[in-house]
């Protein structure tokens, strides 16, 4: 019965596959993966758990591991496809030209539109401010979003951005800071400031729109307060 049904799927992808919805993509994506088991139930189960085949594709692998259905091999299966479609996207016409609230702003509400949790991206910027690199942090939470000081010393010593903007979303809740990101904020405004790296803004995407942090002038304040120059200074005070 599965040998039919599969071959009437895969002729209706030879034939455009224009008519086939979401969760048929999906069962159809993990015939290699799942060669003797109905995977309807499994797409079904995997686009409940994140939302949209975006958010399926920015899950983390023990994310993916979580959902009925999906072991080791078929979750790295899953994240090979998302990582080389993310790669591929990766060019100069993909993100804004430079970097200006007018144009990120869109860019990132489209970006983070549909994610269930909490994700956190870097952009790395050249002198011209454009996108020369971006590494996203995700964690396990539906409402934090986590990164390794390890891992971000590591793609920005791989990188060797001029400037950095950080961009993370609140998923069914409003754009306004909270004491977290404040925190987050400033400890990433102590690391630019060690490394001589400009850091240009922190972005958040809510429900009601996006928050920035350079235009609310909130991160002025942060890294006066936050910079290797300050640090200097109080402990020569003390």
């Amino acid at each position: 019965m599965h040998e039919g049904h599969r071959k009437r799927m895969l002729e209706r992808l030879l034939g455009g596959g224009e008519s086939l919805q979401d969760h048929e993509l999906f069962e159809i994506l993990l015939y290699l993966a799942i060669p003797r088991k109905n995977t309807n139930p499994i797409a079904h189960r995997l686009l409940a758990a994140f939302g949209s085949v975006d958010g399926v594709f920015h899950a983390s692998f023990e994310q993916l591991l979580e959902v009925e259905g999906i072991g080791k091999e078929t979750a790295a299966y899953l994240k090979s496809i998302a990582i080389i479609t993310e790669r591929m996207r990766f060019n100069e016409d993909f993100f804004p030209r430079k970097f200006d609230f007018e144009n990120y702003a869109p860019f990132l509400k489209k970006r983070f539109d549909g994610f269930t949790r909490e994700v956190l991206e870097v952009f790395a910027l050249d002198s011209s401010e454009h996108v020369i690199a971006c590494k996203r942090f995700t964690s396990g939470s539906i409402d934090k979003a986590s990164v390794d000081v390890n891992d971000l010393t590591q793609f920005l010593s791989t990188s060797r951005p001029h400037g950095i903007v950080l961009a993370h979303n609140h998923p069914n809740a409003p754009s306004k800071s909270s004491s977290a990101d404040d925190t987050f904020t400033a400890k990433i405004a102590m690391m630019c400031s060690m490394q001589n790296i400009k850091f240009f803004d922190h972005m958040i995407v809510g429900s009601d729109g996006v928050y920035s942090y350079f235009l609310s002038r909130d991160l002025d304040a942060i890294k006066s307060a936050f910079n290797i120059e300050t640090m200097m200074k109080e402990k020569r005070k003390s």
